[in-house]
């Protein structure tokens, strides 16, 4: 990892996708979807063991590269319309739609509650907080352990649900590290050896869910793994809390690093669909949620067991497939990625900063194929 160095002030060059986080992205959402559809089963072994493992790392997974990602966010003006374009207009759509779902089905919410993300809308608002933060983690003199202590101490008291804010918190230190990421980190990971050692790691550890996670359900609930309540409401002391939760933290970063150096760098079948994961995860909440009010699927198939479990990770894994293809994104993009010049200034009306593009909102992970940044002070060009 490497501190954060003045932005690079460059002439705008032709941008090129990186393959190696879109096919993280592909991979990671598989994760996301297959953990959602097993949400329900939880009360059997087999499916906690599976939901366990999985929910250990694959939102930190996700949260730090979309904080690798964010390394060059200054809120310029194409940045902030991106900002709206694609989290606060999906935010509202997805919220509101879901909660008025459940509302049809369940009656509840009885009133929407649309600063309140029920459920998959809080990552869209926790990336919207995240993202007009980063100046702030820029700007500390130890940020890492800054957002470790935010995480720490915040299980200790109540903060309410607006914008998710006891997870923004919770999960905080990963996309600070994330910031603080670079290249060589990733290649590094790469490295046959520490490959080795990974498959070992992520095989070791979902083998000990597998056979463990009955016995700690009664003594660390899944609750832990959601980071949004607090210590004393899981039954643990302020002490306790901090050093599970410390350890959770430790955790998910050491699987997160070892799930980084399992993905392939080259182009693949997975990069292109990568490339579209932000459909996938606003759309399989709609699928899911029809699924289990309109037809009580997950009660209906949970006597069989573990034959349900396997069933559902297969038809989570095609039904994300699924999502992530380019027919679904030619359809729903204007939906969920609305321009909104109309809305905004012109990019290049912006005096305030460089007329470089960055990488967008959602985390597409575009880098500059040439000229080489020219690192300059920043205030450079106002003397």
């Amino acid at each position: 990892m490497s501190r954060l160095d003045p932005l690079p002030v460059q002439t705008s060059a032709p941008r090129e996708r990186v393959a190696y986080l879109d096919n993280a992205r592909y991979w990671v959402m598989l994760l996301v979807v297959i953990g959602h559809s097993l949400t329900e089963l939880v009360v059997m072994d087999s499916a906690r063991g599976v939901y366990t493992w999985i929910y250990a790392f694959h939102m930190p997974f996700f949260i730090l590269i979309s904080g690798y990602t964010a390394r060059h966010y200054v809120g310029d003006f194409r940045q902030v319309r991106r900002i709206v374009s694609t989290l606060i207009v999906p935010y509202l759509l997805v919220e509101t739609g879901l909660q008025l779902i459940t509302r049809h089905y369940d009656g509840e919410p009885e009133h929407l509650m649309i600063l309140s993300p029920q459920w998959l809308g809080w990552f869209l608002a926790a990336l919207f907080i995240w993202r007009i933060t980063t100046p702030i983690w820029r700007a500390l003199k130890h940020p890492i352990a800054t957002s470790v202590a935010i995480s720490l101490l915040a299980g200790l008291i109540e903060i309410p649900n607006v914008l998710a804010l006891p997870k923004v918190l919770g999960l905080l230190p990963f996309y600070v590290i994330g910031l603080h990421f670079d290249r060589a980190v990733f290649l590094r990971l790469a490295d046959l050896r520490i490959r080795l050692v990974s498959v070992a790691l992520l095989g070791g550890t979902f083998v000990l869910c597998q056979l463990f996670a009955g016995d700690w359900a009664s003594r660390w609930p899944t609750t832990w793994l959601l980071w949004k309540t607090r210590y004393d409401e899981l039954g643990a002391g302020p002490v306790e809390g901090i050093a599970i939760r410390a350890s959770l933290l430790i955790l998910g970063f050491v699987l997160v690093l070892a799930a980084l150096s399992l993905i392939p760098h080259g182009r693949s079948w997975t990069t292109a669909l990568g490339g579209r994961t932000f459909y996938c995860y606003l759309l399989h909440g709609f699928v899911i949620l029809w699924l289990d009010r309109h037809f009580d699927l997950w009660g209906q198939i949970e006597p069989y067991g573990a034959t349900a479990v396997l069933g559902c990770i297969v038809v989570a894994t095609i039904v994300a497939n699924l999502l992530m293809t380019a027919p679904v994104a030619t359809v729903f993009r204007p939906v969920f990625e609305p321009r909104l010049t109309w809305m905004f200034r012109d990019p290049r009306e912006d005096r305030y900063h460089s007329t470089e593009e960055h990488p967008d909102v959602w985390d597409r992970g575009v880098e500059a194929a040439t000229p080489p940044p020219v690192h300059r002070p920043l205030g450079h060009g106002l003397r």
